[in-house]
């Protein structure tokens, strides 16, 4: 397992390779001066000299690319040409509200979908199985912001429960960061839960035909024993597929729900940077994002062969 682990992280060592010199190449080969492009059409010409030091933009380009590497090596991701704070600062002041929605709606999103999608399959052709799968549709139709909207009106203005917007860090308590959290985690949750639960009941579909299941079943394995134990296990690996592919697209792609719910998170920021042409924000958001799908991508292959030892590649 270790070995295999071991071999899987550095296969990914080149991807990650492969995404920074596209980011290093991405401003450096656009037509024009770089500098111009992020300083924009009334910059001086001492900004744009400013820029271009900043940046190195008047050094070799190989020389360019490993005094950018080596800097990102240590943990410098640069400085925003826009607030002069250094981009990691910047990110880590933002990362928690993102993180925070990540986390409670992929766990609320399991929680429901799972069992929804078992019971889907179980109940194959009934109302139950027709009901859930009326309810994905209706997730996968229906836009995040209106969800947010709808659900804003509802218990933050109507009933008065929660607040409307803003976040509050766990540090702060876990009723304070709860109250700012629900609403989000909802609202982004309705869209998971139809795809995780589809993607089960397709999964369950398949395996609750298998001989084994018949076999258990025939044993006198309790039905629940059989759902779980025999059929779910084995149908778990393209629900995990679908869990972590959705968890690496809820980190770098809030930025609807962060809008709605006016959250500081990492969405926002990399809005805000691409507006106004914060390059060095914008390099560090890609490859934040890049390391976050090989990470998880990573977690996937370890979960697949928890699941299934047979799975070795």
């Amino acid at each position: 397992m270790l070995g295999y682990l071991l071999r899987r992280i550095l296969a990914a060592i080149p991807v990650m390779g492969v995404v920074a010199l596209f980011v290093f190449l991405l401003l450096r080969l656009t037509p024009g001066d770089p500098a111009a492009i992020l300083a924009g059409d009334n910059a001086t010409p001492e900004q744009l000299e400013r820029i271009r030091t900043t940046l190195g933009l008047n050094e070799p380009l190989y020389t360019q690319f490993f005094t950018w590497i080596g800097k990102l090596l240590q943990g410098d991701l640069g400085t925003s040409l826009i607030s002069n704070v250094p981009v990691l600062t910047m990110i880590s002041r933002r990362i928690e509200p993102s993180i925070s929605i990540a986390l409670s709606t992929i766990v609320l999103a399991i929680l429901v979908a799972v069992p929804l999608g078992v019971i889907a399959a179980w109940k194959h052709g009934t109302w139950i199985d027709r009901f859930v799968m009326g309810l994905s549709v209706v997730g996968f139709s229906v836009p995040v912001f209106v969800i947010g909207y709808l659900l804003i009106q509802i218990f933050a203005i109507d009933l008065r429960w929660v607040p409307v917007q803003g976040f509050r860090s766990i540090t702060a308590g876990f009723g304070p960061f709860f109250e700012r959290i629900i609403l989000p985690t909802c609202t982004l949750s309705f869209i998971y839960v139809a795809l995780i639960a589809r993607m089960t009941r397709a999964a369950m579909l398949d395996v609750l035909g298998e001989d084994y299941v018949r076999t258990a079943r025939a044993k006198g394995i309790s039905e629940t024993g059989v759902l779980l134990h025999h059929a779910l296990r084995n149908a778990a690996v393209p629900v995990i597929t679908v869990i972590g592919t959705g968890f690496a697209l809820l980190i770098s792609g809030v930025v609807v729900t962060e809008s709605v719910f006016n959250l500081p998170g990492i969405g926002r920021l990399t809005v805000d940077a691409v507006l106004a042409r914060d390059y060095p924000v914008i390099q560090a958001m890609i490859l934040l994002t890049s390391l976050i799908y090989v990470t998880v991508n990573l977690l996937i292959d370890l979960a697949y062969t928890l699941l299934d030892p047979r799975i070795r590649y």
